[in-house]
């Protein structure tokens, strides 16, 4: 298919994260761009903003015009869109041209470059680190990323035409339709098991990924991972973040490469993992050519992804932090990042569960990470594209917590329950809308102080 003869994009889902910087994509390439989601949101507004027409009803006749005319027109859709979906099936039955969002990506990155972030967890802020060095050392590239950059306020980077990074997204097997030159892969855990079925699946699924990178040299692969490739890791690895310490709320290291060490490497965010994650960007930027010095100034530049340990309120008596981990070991980083920041605070961590599938089949982890908080708060699940599973409640994953301060809310309780406490650090902490109640939690801590 070729992108160049195409005039009309329509977006099925347009309002989510990888869906939007697509539509963000072509709307710049002077495409005529539109599409369909469920419900307003924030980015929804933003894309409109940009001159993107969005329509929230699912109704044929919301469709602009321009949009009928079969020969010059592409629809993308997201797996997340129900198989009786009004507007997919007309286009479907009328013989339009109509690919998943992946492999509409596949095609743009095909005739590039192509840099590819995969992973469990961190893929985000590690194409988003990646795309910001490449950008910010004058490389042609365009990033598409699962995640708003706090340095561009937009979740796409850049608007080169020979260097592409995409973030690959293992969900429903998307990553496949990739052609990376250079790739890496952050972490293997197990998760979307309502798509996979079992661990095994999961990781023959990375390592089929690994395989579309044919020189070894130029795949990289966090320390520890069962995978050939080159390691890179916190003081493991052949690409190494070393002699690592905090000043003034940065990290500061130096980066071990297998041909030299850069010392005094400055970066701004928290959490081991995210030294993990710039120093995977860092490998991959690296072996493309781009000076060390120059990767340096990049990372030291990075203020971080919007909804990833995102500060919304950094004041002496309190601090508010909004992160979108929704998986155990996502968790677990948050409350180490958090550990070694605020030993010595009181800290009110609130989560919101996201899919009833993946609240079952992690219930043990998310209750044992959760549980490290002295003070949590669940609110009820998130169901995203699933329908209720019997007897999976938030209810029954706070009965599996061994933690004496643990409560149960809705989100309507919530705004009262934060007016009241005496925490001195508030995460809020999910995938689902929790991300949209931002704003009013910032208001209400904002108003204590």
């Amino acid at each position: 298919m070729e992108l160049d003869k195409i005039h009309n994009v329509f977006f099925i889902g347009i309002g989510g994260i990888g869906m939007s910087a697509l539509a963000r994509y072509f709307n710049n390439a002077g495409k005529n761009v539109a599409g369909y989601d469920k419900t307003p949101t924030h980015l929804t507004g933003e894309l409109q903003a940009e001159g993107i027409a969005v329509h929230f009803e699912d109704k044929t006749e919301l469709i602009e015009p321009a949009f009928f005319d079969k020969e010059n027109t592409l629809v993308v859709i997201t797996p997340a869109v129900p198989k009786n979906h009004m507007q997919w099936n007309y286009f479907l039955q009328n013989g339009f041209t109509v690919k998943k969002r992946a492999e509409v990506l596949g095609i743009i990155t095909k005739g590039t470059f192509s840099f590819a972030v995969a992973g469990t967890h961190g893929k985000t802020t590690t194409s988003s680190i990646l795309g910001h060095i490449l950008h910010h050392s004058g490389v042609d590239v365009t990033a598409f990323l699962g995640g708003v950059v706090e340095n561009y306020n937009s979740n796409l980077i850049g608007k080169g035409k020979s260097v592409t990074v995409a973030e690959a997204d293992e969900f429903d097997r998307s990553f496949l339709h990739l052609h990376p030159n250079i790739a890496c892969i952050t972490s293997m855990d197990a998760d979307h098991l309502d798509i996979y079925g079992d661990t095994a699946s999961i990781e023959a699924s990375f390592v089929e990924f690994a395989d579309k990178v044919q020189d070894k040299n130029n795949l990289f692969v966090a320390a520890g991972l069962p995978l050939q490739g080159v390691t890179v890791g916190v003081e493991k690895g052949e690409f190494s973040a070393q002699n690592v310490r905090i000043e003034n709320g940065w990290y500061v290291f130096d980066a071990v490469t297998p041909t030299q060490t850069i010392t005094g490497l400055r970066f701004g965010l928290p959490g081991r993992h995210n030294l993990s994650n710039a120093m995977l960007a860092f490998a991959m930027a690296n072996t493309y050519g781009v000076a060390a010095e120059d990767i340096a100034r990049a990372l030291e530049s990075f203020k971080g992804v919007r909804r990833r340990f995102s500060y919304q309120l950094k004041k002496e008596k309190l601090v508010y932090i909004d992160d979108y981990a929704h998986h155990p070991t996502e968790i677990d980083a948050v409350y180490q990042a958090v550990n070694e920041l605020y030993p010595d605070k009181k800290v009110l961590a609130v989560f919101q569960p996201h899919l009833y599938s993946r609240t079952r089949d992690f219930a043990e982890g998310f209750a044992k990470s959760l549980s490290q908080f002295k003070n949590i708060v669940l609110l009820d699940i998130y169901p995203a594209r699933e329908l209720p599973i019997e007897g999976v409640t938030s209810q029954w994953l706070l009965d599996m917590m061994d933690n004496p301060a643990k409560k149960l809310v809705t989100k309507e309780q919530l705004p009262d329950l934060l007016k009241q406490t005496d925490a001195q650090v508030v995460i809020t902490i999910g995938a689902g809308d929790i991300g949209e109640m931002v704003p009013e939690i910032k208001k209400i801590l904002n108003e204590k102080v």
